[in-house]
């Protein structure tokens, strides 16, 4: 049930178009509300998935409102209206810690406790967060995307801006280089997929 203030279904978002944002931005630089929900709306999980590359979940959730905030008190510096997704990228790319924050290192892991995880998994855990952060940026944001976000290829590329092949590529490549550093075969990986 959507009530308003989650991110779009997935129907939802494909059905937008450059057009769409295009004329939300305009809205928004109205000072209309119904603008900016619907630019949050559409561009949240783009804006979560590539700081939860860089922060702790926690972290990363207050950071994607002040990116926003951030990104709507400077409207006017955006050129070209369509082109919020990939503009709004960049300003998460850009985001600093608070002093009191700090970027993710190789040894966080999410809070599990509160998850009643075993040790065994928050080993696992830890283990397949090192492999994401040692991945390239354009990697490891695009997978973060499709994995932590739900988002597809088509929509990855409509919200960054890069190519649909770009985005093929890029997940292709990540999810073989997280592979090889989690050790997990392609036939071992398929076999797991197509358990019951």
């Amino acid at each position: 049930m959507d009530d308003g203030n989650s991110p779009l279904s997935r129907t939802d978002r494909n059905a937008l178009t450059a057009f769409d944002v295009a004329g939300w931005v305009r809205e928004a630089r109205r000072g209309s509300q119904a603008g900016y929900a619907q630019l949050y709306r559409r561009f949240a999980p783009l804006v979560h998935g590539i700081l939860l590359g860089r922060f702790r979940p926690a972290l990363a959730d207050e950071l994607s409102q002040e990116c926003f905030a951030n990104a709507f008190g400077h409207l006017a510096q955006l050129k070209e209206d369509h082109k919020f997704g990939p503009w709004i990228a960049t300003i998460a790319r850009r985001v600093q810690p608070p002093v009191s924050g700090r970027e993710l290192s190789l040894t966080d892991v999410p809070d599990m406790e509160s998850h009643k995880a075993s040790p065994e998994d928050r080993t696992e855990a830890e283990k397949v967060l090192r492999a994401v952060m040692s991945l390239p940026q354009a990697y490891r944001e695009t997978l973060l995307l499709r994995l932590a976000e739900g988002l597809t290829g088509p929509e990855i590329a409509a919200m960054t801006g890069l190519t649909p092949e770009s985005v093929r590529v890029n997940l292709h490549r990540g999810m073989a280089k997280l592979r090889d550093a989690l050790g997990v075969t392609p036939t071992a990986a398929m076999a797991v997929e197509k358990a019951p």
